[in-house]
């Protein structure tokens, strides 16, 4: 008797459903971004890197304007999302609640002044059209692949 077969959570392995390969995918992407933030060349501009406000002229990819708690945010998305998605009704948790949480980042910087203390984020045009992106296919996608994961199973 092998020990997988006395012990069936030994050696066995779990395959990944596409909401958990969403939601991690979702998580290493965010995680990556936050990491990129940080790096001199990849974010133009890094030495006018500020913590928060529409002072950093920081831009990631020399497009996304980014500040050091941008890049955290970034940062602790990622981590929810690898954390997340373990299991598929955390995943389906995550891409629902983080894109939900982007549609409203998406509706706070469309009603800023981006000139503004407001701004403490900071968000410019560039990051408004992904925000609502990423909303929309986050929620979409934890809606659409995360139908029946958590329902009681009829007996």
């Amino acid at each position: 008797m092998s020990a997988s077969s006395a012990h069936p959570g030994i050696g066995a392995r779990h395959h990944r459903t596409p909401l958990e390969i969403t939601a991690l995918g979702a998580g290493a992407v965010f995680a990556l971004v936050g990491v990129l933030g940080f790096i001199p060349g990849v974010t133009t501009n890094y030495a006018e890197m500020t913590f928060a406000g529409t002072g950093s002229g920081a831009m990631l990819l020399g497009i996304f304007q980014v500040s050091i708690l941008h890049n955290i945010v970034h940062l602790l998305f990622g981590a929810a999302g690898l954390l997340m998605g373990r299991s598929a009704l955390q995943s389906k948790y995550y891409l629902i609640g983080a894109g939900a949480l982007y549609l409203v980042i998406w509706l706070y910087g469309l009603l800023i002044d981006q000139a503004s203390s407001a701004n403490f984020i900071p968000v410019n045009t560039a990051d408004n059209w992904l925000h609502v992106v990423l909303g929309v296919v986050m929620l979409a996608v934890g809606i659409l692949l995360g139908r029946g994961t958590g329902q009681a199973k009829a007996r």
